[in-house]
């Protein structure tokens, strides 16, 4: 079986038909997923599908493209990730990509999510883009370590991988690791042992292949599956075993259904 670490199934693309997107998570033996805030106005829908299936969880944080809506506090952070399918707090992270000018907000807004992570002892969900050098110094800084996360939709280094596996993280794979041009994310995916690796999928973005260029979802995650057991040559069913234990180790407030 597998679990899709990472998805915005309250996205518009998928929202819409939620029985169809579930459906073909049990056709493809995807039995649970993450469903992940970005900020605190569509928390409330995050909320309601985790309510509604027991197979799905919910994180709270806002991410940090985000530049508009309500800036949480710790506390605020805290209190809404008390939440009992609130499995995580973010996702939060620096992200340079798209922002320019001063970015002190963008850090001082991850200082908050670490330290609300901490109190709330709930691990963290870290998204990074052209930001590892400020993301590793500000996760060390701020304790990250004392309560671990995953980072997600890796593209980094190996080096990077290594750092953030040092302080307690996971390196969480999507579809990206299934293009053909990813040649060097292939090659850190072989180096990322098992017992510290999980998938996502980001859905709906970044479809795996055969899908890219589609709307993602969650049932798409067995093709992540499927790239990081060729990469690395063992059974996909080792891949599957692992990043499902991996992620019930991690996101441990909330255990599966029956349990």
């Amino acid at each position: 079986m597998f679990i899709d670490s990472h998805c915005h199934i309250n996205f518009p693309e998928l929202a819409a038909d939620l029985d169809a997107v579930t459906s073909a998570m049990v056709a493809s033996q995807v039995t649970h997923a993450l469903c992940v805030s970005v900020n605190l106005e569509t928390l409330p829908e995050v909320l309601t599908i985790a309510e509604r299936f027991a197979n799905i969880f919910a994180s709270v944080g806002v991410h940090p493209d985000e530049q508009s809506g309500e800036e949480p506090d710790i506390k605020r952070l805290v209190e809404l990730a008390s939440h009992p399918r609130v499995v995580a707090i973010g996702e939060t992270g620096l992200d340079y990509y798209r922002v320019e000018g001063n970015t002190e907000w963008q850090r001082e807004r991850f200082r908050t999510h670490i330290r609300a992570a901490r109190q709330a002892g709930k691990p963290l969900i870290i998204h990074t883009r052209e930001a590892a050098e400020d993301t590793l110094r500000i996760m060390r800084e701020e304790g990250a370590a004392g309560i671990g996360g995953v980072m997600h939709c890796f593209t980094e280094t190996a080096e990077v991988a290594q750092q953030a596996m040092d302080m307690s993280f996971m390196i969480s794979f999507s579809g990206i690791v299934t293009f053909r041009n990813a040649t060097a994310l292939k090659d850190v995916a072989r180096e990322i042992p098992l017992e510290r690796m999980l998938i996502e999928t980001d859905s709906p973005y970044l479809a795996p292949v055969p899908y890219r260029g589609r709307t993602n979802q969650p049932s798409y995650v067995r093709f992540v599956a499927e790239e990081i057991a060729r990469l690395k040559g063992v059974p996909i069913e080792s891949v599957a075993q692992a990043t499902t234990a991996n992620f019930f180790k991690l996101f441990n407030s909330v255990q599966p259904a029956g349990s």
